[in-house]
């Protein structure tokens, strides 16, 4: 038996946003997973911007989520599995490539074993996988989300809906900043000034994504929570913040912890600013990569409703159709 899936990039935090706001956006990881009746019990082959991983296959995240969802479901996982993946998504560059891996692994598990996990079920043991929510909830429900814990613990997932107008640009250095480091340099506690601040920059980011308003979008981008211990991580961060803004870009952030910095910016103006922020990079010898993506509405989807461009996931379902 044989699944092949596709998983969406992901922006996160946003500013305002820090660890529940998260948007789906072009890049994709494909994953081809199969149960074969002979040979090793675990292959994996990795191409695209995975060729160059060195983790172990018995450490990888797509193995992590596979064998997560089968705890989930209460089932053994199978003595026999190979995983081909490619990816279009850079690694360590904030557009989250892990939680990219993990939900590709759990809905191969949710279809090759049919698990019937719903897409709540796969959010929830990727986010205890990430350590937060906010690149799992996008990367399998699509679009713009927010993810939230209640009061009960349970996450409460929630549909952002970002004005027609708007568009992501993000420029990816050659340089990667690694997870725990971005984690480590965050302080143990803020000040009740800045808690204040968060939350008002929160729902300004909210509101902005909304309503396309420039206002309200360059308060919520500030991010008062991470950016300002972060920035220091990512060579040329203040340069090509500033550059944005100057070829007309809304405001510009770190893309989940960095190093991509997005900026948000009208349809018209997207391709100045993402020239303007790879040339800024430039002067600090800075090679980049840049691309424009309006949230993408497809999250993890089976490579036949990929083509096909149909959704993913059923509500309350959880199967992949």
């Amino acid at each position: 038996m044989r699944v092949a899936l596709s998983v969406p990039a992901t922006t996160s935090n946003l500013g305002g946003g820090f660890d529940c706001v998260g948007i789906a956006v072009d890049p994709r990881l494909h994953l081809v997973a199969d149960l074969p009746a002979t040979g090793a019990a675990l292959a994996l082959a990795r191409t695209g911007s995975l060729a160059t991983l060195d983790t172990a296959p018995v450490d990888d995240l797509i193995v992590a989520g596979f064998r997560a969802a089968c705890a989930r479901a209460h089932r053994a996982p199978p003595p026999r599995v190979a995983f081909h993946v490619t990816s279009e998504i850079p690694v360590g560059r904030g557009l989250g490539s892990s939680a990219a891996a993990i939900v590709a692994g759990a809905g191969a598990a949710n279809e090759l074993l049919s698990l019937g996990l719903s897409r709540d079920a796969i959010i929830a043991l990727g986010a205890a996988l990430e350590g937060h929510p906010d690149n799992i909830a996008p990367a399998v429900r699509g679009g713009a989300v927010l993810a939230v814990p209640a009061a009960d613990g349970q996450l409460v997932i929630a549909p952002l809906h970002v004005h027609a107008s708007l568009r992501f640009v993000f420029a990816v250095p050659d340089f990667a900043v690694d997870t725990h480091r971005a984690r480590a340099a965050l302080p143990r506690a803020v000040s009740h000034a800045d808690a204040r601040a968060a939350a008002a920059a929160s729902a300004a980011l909210v509101a902005g994504l909304e309503r396309g308003d420039p206002a309200l979008l360059g308060a919520g981008l500030h991010g008062p929570l991470h950016v300002p211990y972060r920035r220091p991580l990512v060579m040329g961060y203040d340069d090509v913040e500033r550059a944005a803004r100057a070829a007309g870009a809304i405001g510009a952030t770190l893309s989940g912890s960095g190093s991509s910095v997005v900026a948000i910016a009208s349809a018209e103006r997207a391709p100045g600013v993402a020239g303007a922020m790879a040339a800024a990079w430039a002067t600090h010898t800075v090679q980049v990569m840049t691309f424009v993506s309006s949230p993408s509405a497809r999250g993890v989807e089976t490579e036949e409703a990929f083509r096909a461009g149909s959704r993913n996931i059923a509500p309350n379902s959880g199967i992949l159709q």
